[in-house]
């Protein structure tokens, strides 16, 4: 199921080319969340153990580090080098099946768990299929909805990116949407957050850091300078590059805060996760403006479980007035007629290179989307002042 140790999200890389730089000591854990109370079948923790022990023989190739050196040249050499000798240690990961309930837990240095959240979850999603017997949309209709998404999207005149890696319905689906995607949206389709796919069909990785970024960054310096420093750091090792940051993690409304003229002029834009976009876009908007920076200079990356409806409304409100992008992810690569698997696998809690485990948060716009220890949330809520979400 899985092909390649670079069948991950863009991210996941760029995250740790940094941490091995910045946090080598640094440990952390990770929880699955079943946000769907999906009930699991019989055996399916059994198999999730299996196909996770074969991660053990993923490598990295010639071919995938030669794509790497021409393609993301902001990946130090010595960061690809340590990829080419990196392994899955599946010890630092538990699973356990309790009647149609699952529970998995990850544990290890920093640098080293970062990989596993996106393709577990791929595993997750494409076991339940298997083992549900859920039957897929045939390859024709797969092919026809996917050439249908993008030519609507080419009328728009936007440019979008594939980011649904992590809830695909199975690796298949996902490679024949990315084929697809390329041969039809020429002009349109700019590129994907899979970095295995990426280097198969020769187009573009898509992305920049993640939530578990400042996450960690709350756990490090604590609240108040989160966003700063994760923003700092980022910067400390990209100069430049990767310049899409991430706003909701402790609320967008603590972020525009931390996010002041300097970091509104380095950065390109901003990537918007949660709550209504274009309550979103309206308040960027003013951010940028409130700087004195034209935000038609910038772009706002929407990726917030986005389809055509929800993509024309955004580009009605937004056109000429900023720049925008699109992450689709599981209307494209899970969109097949089985319902799709609502769940997340999230940082739970860090321990910094000197300090005690200590858990870790994030506060979405949304609250339903809040993850964490509901002390540790109320007390980010009392050192941010900012009012409880509905």
């Amino acid at each position: 199921m899985l092909h390649s140790i670079l069948d991950n999200d863009f991210y996941k890389f760029t995250m740790q080319n940094a941490v091995v730089k910045l946090f080598p000591y640094a440990r952390t854990r990770y929880a699955f969340i079943n946000r769907g109370e999906h009930a699991f079948p019989p055996g399916f923790g059994e198999a999730l153990r299996v196909a996770v022990d074969n991660m053990v023989h993923l490598a990295l190739t010639a071919e995938e580090k030669a794509f790497l050196e021409l393609h993301c040249p902001f990946l130090d050499p010595t960061y690809r080098d340590f990829l080419a000798g990196f392994r899955f240690d599946p010890a630092e990961i538990t699973i356990t099946q309790t009647g149609d309930a699952l529970d998995v837990h990850l544990e290890g240095y920093w640098y080293r768990t970062i990989l596993w959240e996106v393709p577990l979850m791929a595993l997750i999603s494409e076991l339940w299929y298997q083992l549900g017997g859920d039957q897929r949309d045939n390859d024709q209709v797969l092919h026809d909805n996917t050439q249908a998404k993008i030519e609507h999207y080419k009328r728009l005149g936007i440019r979008v990116a594939e980011f649904g890696t992590r809830r695909r319905h199975s690796y298949d689906v996902h490679d024949k949407v990315v084929a697809t995607l390329k041969e039809q949206g020429r002009g349109c389709f700019i590129g994907t957050s899979n970095v295995h796919m990426a280097q198969r069909h020769g187009i573009k990785p898509i992305g920049t850091h993640a939530h578990e970024w400042f996450m960690f960054h709350a756990a490090r310096f604590g609240f108040k300078m989160a966003n700063i420093l994760a923003l700092e750091n980022w910067v400390k090792v990209y100069r430049g590059d990767l310049g899409i940051a991430l706003s909701d993690t402790f609320t967008s409304r603590a972020f525009f805060r931390s996010f002041d003229k300097k970091f509104a002029k380095l950065f390109d834009g901003v990537r918007h996760d949660s709550a209504d976009p274009i309550e979103f876009a309206e308040a960027t908007i003013r951010h940028y403006e409130s700087l004195g920076i034209d935000p038609k200079t910038k772009t706002i990356v929407f990726s917030d479980g986005l389809d055509t409806d929800k993509v024309d409304r955004i580009v009605r409100y937004c056109a000429g007035r900023i720049g925008m992008s699109f992450g689709i992810g599981t209307n494209f690569t899970n969109d097949v007629g089985p319902q799709p698997m609502n769940m997340v696998i999230k940082m739970t809690e860090a321990r910094p290179e000197g300090q005690d485990w200590v858990p870790v948060i994030k506060l979405s716009d949304v609250s339903s989307k809040h993850t964490g220890d509901p002390d540790m949330i109320r007390l980010a809520h009392q050192v941010l002042s900012l009012k409880e979400l509905d």
